[in-house]
């Protein structure tokens, strides 16, 4: 069998997770942590797509917001992987199930970045595929969830005034030392 041929590791090599709102940079930090660590990159919006065969946007169009974090929840808790960079969807925080789940897999990153700039690099981006109920506003969210994102990271990198790769290797640093050596 395949499975014989590649043995999995003995010990559990954690994975590490990244969280925050839209425009955070968690796909663009996520890919060059993943690049210089050399392990894979997963953006969890991507397997949300790939489950239902659907573009995000469309998805977040065809439900209310109470639908939409239940499939993210459950897209999230079906992920098991070892050594692997997940960036997440910025809504994930708003079920338990899904960040005791990730909590699970290895420690958590909040990229933390102020209100202004999230709403200054979601308006370069409208087909986002943002989970919002109706007559939310997007600081409304952003109040909601920054104490969620705090609550649920080990740690919070400010992706807004250093430059992408400082905020990798601010990461890499409040890791533990052998923390990508396995």
């Amino acid at each position: 069998m395949a499975n014989d041929l590649i043995k999995r590791s003995e010990k559990a090599i954690p994975c590490l997770t990244l969280i925050g709102m839209p425009g955070a940079g968690k796909t663009t930090i996520g890919k060059l942590l993943a690049k210089k660590v050399r392990w894979p990159y997963l953006d969890s919006d991507h397997l949300i797509e790939a489950t239902y065969g659907r573009r995000l946007q469309d998805i977040v169009d065809a439900t209310d917001k109470e639908r939409f974090l239940a499939i993210e929840s459950q897209v999230i808790c079906s992920i098991r992987a070892q050594r692997l960079i997940i960036g997440t969807g910025g809504s994930v925080v708003y079920h338990k199930a899904a960040m005791e789940h990730l909590k699970a897999l290895g420690p958590i990153v909040h990229l933390d970045i102020p209100l202004a700039l999230v709403e200054e690099r979601i308006a370069g981006n409208p087909e986002r595929g943002i989970a919002i109920a109706p007559g939310q506003t997007l600081a409304d969210i952003y109040r909601e969830r920054d104490a969620l994102y705090h609550e649920w990271s080990d740690f919070s990198c400010n992706n807004s005034t250093t430059t992408q790769e400082a905020c990798v290797d601010y990461i890499i640093s409040h890791l533990p030392k052998d923390f990508f050596s396995a």
